[in-house]
């Protein structure tokens, strides 16, 4: 079903990367140790780097509760979700370029976006590797793939397996976890 992660480190760390076929999902896991559902869930799915120059990401909870919205907070900082179809961005047709509301990194173009009739902005691809995924087990009957900034680890919302070409991929991000920049 996946890979286990690496052998511990010599400083004694266990680090690694774990990937796992959600093909069976419902099925596998309940044939799986709770324990090991929490430790495969402290490794992150899929690693991507950041090359920008945004130095934002080092903001502390505090700075970011002042500077951010309640509804940005709360999506961004503690995972939340907004409703459907209430999202700014939900609809927007504005040409830009979408950045992280927390440390401003851009995230996705407005040319990735498409109408995935779920009430949220989707995109298909993001910006370079701006954007990192990592398993999301708070649903346990549903594993799910989280979208985050790569460089302030925000939550932007999650990635799905059946968007159009050419990448396949459904990027379910939140508006509040967003700022356009138009072109």
């Amino acid at each position: 079903m996946g890979a286990s992660p690496s052998s511990p480190s010599p400083s004694g760390q266990v680090s690694g990367i774990v990937l796992i076929d959600f093909r069976a999902s419902v099925i596998w896991l309940n044939r799986v140790p709770l324990w090991y559902l929490q430790f495969i869930s402290n490794f992150q799915v899929t690693a991507h780097n950041f090359t920008g120059k945004v130095d934002n990401a080092s903001l502390s909870d505090e700075e970011l509760k002042k500077r951010l919205t309640k509804e940005q907070y709360y999506v961004t900082r503690q995972k939340g979700t907004e409703r459907a179809f209430t999202g700014e961005y939900w609809n927007t047709k504005t040409p830009g370029v979408y950045h992280c509301v927390c440390c401003d990194t851009p995230l996705f173009e407005s040319s990735t976006k498409f109408d995935s009739g779920t009430g949220w902005p989707s995109y298909y691809q993001p910006v370079g590797d701006n954007v990192k995924d990592k398993l999301d087990m708070s649903i346990f009957f549903m594993p799910r793939t989280e979208s985050l900034c790569a460089v302030c680890d925000a939550h932007l919302g999650h990635v799905f397996g059946d968007g159009p070409p050419p990448t396949g991929k459904r990027y379910c991000i939140n508006s509040a976890s967003l700022k356009l920049k138009p072109h």
